[in-house]
């Protein structure tokens, strides 16, 4: 079993940054690849974008390409969520997933962590 939480989500202005954390218990995530997903209210769950266990390619959505980057630190067992240039339309509940082939579909993750709240205001 592998327990994931999240932290890091808050309010913040657009045009803002926030560095989401995604930290790993129970077991490590290496060979698990990690993708992120992202829920608003009214909407369904959206892929943000994922990393590979090797932590050498990581792929974003269209809409977040060049604002976010994902890392991670095999050390700390810990992936991060790096958000720049932040929309008011980036509001959402930030969750991320483990899962043995990382790619957009949330049906291909076997473990997810609780979500944490992003606001982004105009």
């Amino acid at each position: 079993q592998v327990q994931l939480v999240e932290s890091g989500g808050r309010s913040v202005q657009a045009g803002g940054s926030l560095r989401l954390s995604c930290a790993a218990a129970g077991r490590t995530l290496e060979s698990y690849g990690v993708g992120w997903f992202r829920q608003a209210p009214g909407k369904e769950r959206e892929f943000v974008g994922g990393i590979s266990w090797t932590g050498g390619s990581a792929f974003y959505a269209d809409s977040v390409k060049g604002r976010f980057t994902i890392s991670r630190d095999s050390a700390k067992n810990t992936v991060y969520l790096q958000m720049n240039s932040l929309k008011p339309e980036d509001t959402a509940v930030y969750y991320c997933a483990a899962a043995e082939r990382v790619g957009p579909y949330s049906n291909w993750y076997d473990y997810w962590g609780q979500g944490t709240q992003v606001t982004v205001s105009s």
